[in-house]
């Protein structure tokens, strides 16, 4: 019987997991970090993972109508920046403008923006999403 590669594991530990969002964290019981970082590398050239950010990934999967790769996530981009949030461990809000849609405005807004209360200086993006923050003064 031949021994599983590193990728396939990482492979079954994402297709098992309920998660739409994974830290680089999450594969460091698989292998090493270079070895971790290199699957990592191969699952997003393969389409089975986006980058979203430093150390975070997200499940893709393939769009019927381009072939490329998008997020899996049924909330789209809005879902898959909030819960990497939640992993992070950052704590947060909606910001004034997606309150102000959950009141009754008819205004959508235009992107995902969120209100951080503590210090938080990462990028979370996904091609031409970008997750906006407010800044709260404390």
């Amino acid at each position: 019987m031949a021994t599983e590669t590193l990728k396939s594991r990482m492979q079954e530990k994402i297709r098992k997991s309920h998660r739409t969002v994974f830290l680089r964290e999450d594969f460091d019981a698989l292998g090493g970090y270079d070895q971790v970082g290199r699957a990592l590398r191969q699952l997003v050239g393969q389409g089975r993972l986006v980058r979203i950010g430093k150390g975070l990934y997200a499940k893709a999967r393939k769009n019927r109508i381009t072939g490329k790769p998008m997020l899996a996530a049924p909330g789209g981009f809005d879902q898959v920046s909030k819960e990497a949030l939640n992993r992070l461990g950052v704590k947060w809000e909606p910001a004034s403008v997606e309150k102000a849609y959950q009141a009754g405005n008819t205004q959508i807004p235009a992107r995902v923006v969120i209100k951080v209360t503590g210090p938080f200086c990462r990028r979370i993006a996904y091609g031409k999403y970008r997750l906006g923050i407010e800044r709260t003064s404390t």
